[in-house]
């Protein structure tokens, strides 16, 4: 029993794939493309332990394709040009391109980034990355826009209940074991959907209980076995969400000592601090927002200052700016306000521009009315003038509705002043 209980369980085909039905279930997107036997290249981003590597496995085999594993935290622009020149000379004319599959591209550099541009281009490889980091943020523009992005979920409960049963039935080491399994509740807390810390767990338990002629497995030995062992699970699944949740919890719930609590948690654990700097621009804008707009630009100068800084002298402007999100006061107006308007989009469809407002640069624009009767603000006393900005079939829809704090009151009573009643709903 030389492999761990993951790896000896990690699936092989996709009848044996649990999860992500909205990709590779029947009819989905990506086993529409597996079993036509033609990928293009994608990046699969989701937590850790839902199936990112094990897919691309999968895929591989399915495919019968060459297939290159690089390591981003070990590998190099060198490592990258050496797979690419390996590539090009194991393939076929009759084969599909050999896969390049990444395993935590959010931490290639923007040179390695760049350095498989060309390949992924012309086909040389088919490119599959996996990252747990909004690839966004993390992965350079020409890159992303080459590739397919497809997200994963954490594991659901059904799932997580089907791999601990799969194991017990096919592992041939737990199947010589009378193991009895009475409670789930705990070791599906612990796995935080994760299936690799899940089977982790279970192989500590029944290792634990290895003598025994009986193993029972109860949520109090689950509890009582990682409590002795807390480093007998990954702690990059669970505590790395939970504990940013917390994090971002105790901002929106104005608690500066809980908000500052849970980010020391996270500086002596060794957490990214540029995952905890971005955490915090998201909050200033999602959780504070115009009830303070200066708590954005302290968010991005505490980013950029621990990019300069690094640790440990980094946790300083991060607690800074933790302190000064969790004691501004909160509005989440602008978020509510983008999400509201995206539904209204998702609802109407592609309404058209009305005729004032388009843009008219060329002479037979301007004869169609393009841009006619449209009102230059500037021109107007107060900078300012009524007119419709909406397309017709939405013209009197309200999408941002000011909440009440200092800020926005001075920001809800300017608008009653220019627009009348329609802000007065």
């Amino acid at each position: 029993m030389a492999q761990p209980l993951a790896e000896r369980m990690r699936p092989r085909t996709l009848d044996d794939y649990i999860g992500q039905k909205h990709l590779v279930g029947e009819g989905a997107i990506l086993r529409r493309m597996i079993d036509a036997g033609r990928i293009s290249s994608f990046i699969l981003w989701g937590p850790p332990g839902v199936g990112k590597t094990t897919l691309a496995q999968i895929i591989a085999n399915k495919l019968e394709t060459p297939f290159y594993t690089l390591s981003a935290v070990t590998s190099g622009v060198k490592e990258v040009r050496e797979v690419i020149d390996k590539a090009k000379n194991s393939r076929f004319f009759s084969q599909a391109s050999p896969i390049l599959f990444i395993d935590e591209i959010h931490r290639f550099s923007k040179s390695q980034q760049d350095s498989l541009l060309g390949a992924v281009e012309t086909g040389v490889v088919t490119l599959i990355g996996a990252t747990t980091e909004n690839p966004s943020f993390e992965v350079i523009r020409p890159l992303l826009s080459r590739c397919q992005l497809y997200v994963l979920k954490s594991l659901e409960k059904e799932d997580l209940l089907g791999l601990i049963d799969n194991a017990l039935k096919k592992d041939v080491y737990l199947k010589e074991k009378n193991v009895e399994l009475k409670e789930t509740d705990a070791m599906l807390r612990y796995s935080g959907g994760d299936a690799r810390k899940l089977l982790n767990i279970l192989e500590l338990v029944v290792e634990a209980e290895s003598d025994a002629e009986t193993i029972v497995i109860t949520d109090e030995k689950v509890i009582e076995r990682l409590q002795q062992n807390p480093l007998a699970y990954d702690k990059d699944g669970e505590m790395h969400y939970d504990i940013i949740s917390a994090f971002i919890k105790s901002i929106r719930g104005s608690d500066p000592d809980g908000a500052l609590y849970w980010l020391a948690r996270m500086v002596e654990g060794g957490e990214d601090p540029a995952f905890i700097a971005r955490r915090l621009v998201i909050s200033a804008s999602e959780d504070i927002g115009l009830a303070n707009p200066n708590a954005l630009l302290l968010a991005n100068a505490a980013f950029d200052a621990v990019m300069k800084l690094g640790w440990p002298e980094g946790r300083i402007p991060l607690a800074e700016a933790t302190v000064y999100l969790a004691t501004s006061p909160k509005s989440n107006s602008a978020y509510e306000g983008i999400n509201s308007a995206i539904q209204l989009v998702c609802e109407t469809g592609n309404l058209p521009v009305p005729l004032h407002l388009r843009n008219a640069p060329t002479k037979l624009m301007k004869e169609l009315g393009y841009g006619k009767e449209y009102k230059y603000a500037h021109a107007y006393k107060g900078h300012f003038v009524e007119q419709q900005f909406l397309p017709d079939e939405v013209k009197n829809t309200r999408i941002w509705h000011p909440q009440d704090n200092a800020q926005e009151a001075k920001l809800k009573e300017r608008m009653q002043g220019l627009w009348g009643e329609r802000f007065k709903k």
